[in-house]
């Protein structure tokens, strides 16, 4: 990474109890005027952020290792991205690209033709959140097919909405007491290679293998002629972080061009450097057919989008797709800026360095504790999969207690997995390396602490 500078000293400082004085007014404030369904991680209110660390209103300064749940990879307050908001606020917050249309939502889809994996024509759809990006990316695919059926994973996150929260494979707290849920939504086995079981022979079961495992179920249970898309995360984000085994999802992508059915990649959380690359499905050379974005698209200001075939995109009559929101101005200008951004300081780069420091200090950690059963990840979207003893029971309340323990200590670090039990990394890829050092620090510490009292 290039020279990049800080508004706010890059520093771990903790001067009260969690939570301090002002976040426990805050949060009595809270209780009173805000849904209890919105449940938050952390009990502190945030001040300010830059960088990695994030402020809150005691004055304490957290080391952040999880950047918004991979949103704001260039940091939260990028001076680039700042000065694109502040002029386009300055001209105009909104008119509706699908009344008056502006420069601003072109721009992106242009970047997003360059960026996206693919030299074919490519077409853009924007929207606000990652969730409705997955819904239009079904949505488009049934269209441009004539067909139903849409195959999903075990383990998958796709969002909250109807739809998406058909899609997705966790019941609580996604699911739980919301149905009944759309329909024409199929489940397949996903390649979790840490949790997969062997062949006859005592051999790995390999990204192929699975990958027939699950084309054997959908063709069987579903019909390929009925399906009108395979949706996929290239790494699974809420689902544990689980990267599929080699030659997995080429295999997927290659029996959908066979048989008529769009590949679509939902990228929202693996994607714009976050893993090393502009987007996961790189790693193995995967062209989707349609590819879905946000979180780190935009520095934190809200926008998500469709991008793929012209073909597919193109087939969905004018109308058809849209939002009052969709692209707006102000996101797209971040965004613009935030791509720059990335380029300029080349995260990819810097991801990979991230993954080299995080990768080598964890697995020297996992030969010392019984607690760790697998360091996974690729880039700067890592994890670490707890379980009980020396075997592969999942371990939550270790989990619970290591991100408790680095939480004291001034560390912010996200657990997910659909066991509860892993612990995922996912820094701003503009912190130092001080900062990240100093993190890694405490969280070792804080597994340490944990492993002797299991």
């Amino acid at each position: 990474m290039t020279t990049f500078e800080y508004r706010l000293p890059q520093e771990r400082r903790v001067v009260t109890d969690f939570p301090g004085p002002r976040s426990t007014a805050l949060a009595e404030r809270r209780t009173a005027v805000v849904g209890a369904g919105v449940a938050s991680t952390l009990p502190v209110y945030v001040a300010d952020a830059d960088g990695g660390v994030v402020v809150d209103v005691d004055g304490n300064s957290l080391i952040d290792l999880g950047a918004g749940i991979a949103v704001t990879t260039v940091g939260a307050s990028n001076p680039a991205v700042v000065a694109a908001v502040q002029d386009q606020v300055a001209h105009f917050t909104h008119t509706c690209f699908m009344i008056a249309p502006y420069e601003g939502y072109i721009e992106v889809a242009e970047k997003l033709a360059e960026l996206t994996p693919g030299d074919h024509a490519k077409r853009s759809v924007l929207f606000n959140s990652g969730a409705e990006a997955v819904e239009n990316a079904v949505k488009i695919a049934r269209h441009a097919t004539g067909r139903d059926a849409v195959v999903v994973f075990d383990h998958a996150y796709h969002g909250r909405t109807n739809l998406t929260m058909a899609l997705t494979a966790k019941s609580m707290p996604y699911k739980h007491g919301f149905g009944p849920f759309a329909p024409e939504v199929y489940r397949a086995p996903m390649s979790y290679p840490f949790r997969e079981g062997l062949n006859a022979d005592g051999s790995p079961i390999t990204g192929e293998q699975a990958a027939a495992r699950a084309i054997s179920i959908i063709e069987k249970q579903v019909g390929a002629s009925n399906v009108a898309a395979i949706l996929i995360e290239p790494i699974q984000g809420e689902g544990g972080f689980i990267v599929p085994a080699e030659g997995f999802l080429p295999a997927l992508a290659e029996w959908s061009t066979a048989n008529g059915v769009v590949f679509i990649a939902d990228e929202v959380q693996s994607g714009f450097t976050r893993t090393g690359d502009w987007f996961a499905s790189e790693h193995e050379g995967v062209v989707p057919d349609l590819i879905t974005m946000a979180k780190g698209i935009a520095g934190g200001m809200p926008l998500a989008a469709v991008t793929g075939r012209a073909d597919l995109i193109d087939a969905v009559h004018p109308g058809g797709l849209g939002g009052t929101y969709g692209g707006n101005p102000v996101a797209c200008a971040a965004a613009l800026a935030s791509i720059d951004q990335m380029k300029t300081l080349d995260l990819n780069a810097r991801a990979r360095e991230i993954e080299r420091t995080v990768t080598s200090r964890l697995n020297a950690l996992a030969g010392e504790v019984d607690i760790i059963g697998e360091i996974r990840g690729r880039g700067a979207m890592l994890a670490i999969e707890m379980v009980k003893g020396d075997g592969r029971e999942p371990n939550p309340d270790a989990t619970k207690a290591v991100a408790a323990l680095a939480l004291a200590a001034g560390v912010i670090v996200l657990t997910c997995g659909t066991y509860g039990n892993v612990i995922r990394l996912l820094p701003p890829l503009v912190i130092s390396d001080e900062l990240l050092d100093e993190a890694l620090d405490i969280l070792q510490e804080s597994i340490r602490t944990v492993a002797m009292e299991n």
